[in-house]
C-alpha cells in the first residue's frame, strides 16, 4: 500500500456518501485513512494496512479508558440487527487488531495479496457503507 492508495480512498469516499455524511475530518498516511465526525477522533472509521498482509475496513473505538470503548461497542451492538442488515456477515466485532488490548472494532479484513490501487475505491465504498450503517447509531 502507498500514501496514494489512501489519498484515493479519501477522495473517493465523499462520492459514496450522501450529503449529510460528507462533512468529515480525515487523516491519512502511507498505512491508513482515518475518518471521524465532530471533535472526537477516538471513535472513527478506518481503512488500514494490517499485517498478514491485509486491509482492514471498518469502525474503531480507541479511547484510553477500556470501559468507554466497551460502552461504545455495547451501544452499537444493541442495534446489531439494523447494521447487519446493511453490512452483512463480514464485520467482526471485538478486540482491535494489534497491540492495544483496550481498543475495540467492528470491521472486516480483506486479503492483501493482489490488491491494486483500484481496491482503494472499493475500500472507500465499503467504508461508506460502514459510515451510513453505524454513524446514525453512534450519534444517538
Amino acid at each position: 500500500m502507498s500514501r496514494a492508495f489512501f489519498e484515493t480512498a479519501d477522495d473517493a469516499l465523499r462520492g459514496f456518501l450522501p450529503p449529510a455524511f460528507r462533512d468529515f475530518a480525515s487523516y491519512r498516511t502511507g498505512r491508513n485513512l482515518k475518518v471521524w465526525y465532530g471533535s472526537e477522533n477516538r471513535e472513527h472509521y478506518e481503512v488500514q494496512f494490517v499485517s498478514g498482509p491485509g486491509l482492514e475496513v471498518g469502525f474503531h473505538a480507541e479511547h484510553r479508558d477500556p470501559g468507554r470503548n466497551e460502552e461504545v461497542l455495547a451501544r452499537l451492538l444493541s442495534r446489531e440487527k439494523a447494521w447487519r442488515k446493511a453490512l452483512g456477515r463480514q464485520p467482526e466485532v471485538g478486540a482491535f487488531l494489534g497491540r492495544q488490548a483496550a481498543w475495540r472494532r467492528i470491521s472486516e479484513v480483506w486479503d492483501g495479496d493482489g490488491l491494486t490501487d483500484d481496491a482503494s475505491v472499493e475500500a472507500a465504498e465499503r467504508l461508506g457503507d460502514y459510515i451510513q450503517a453505524l454513524e446514525p447509531l453512534r450519534r444517538r
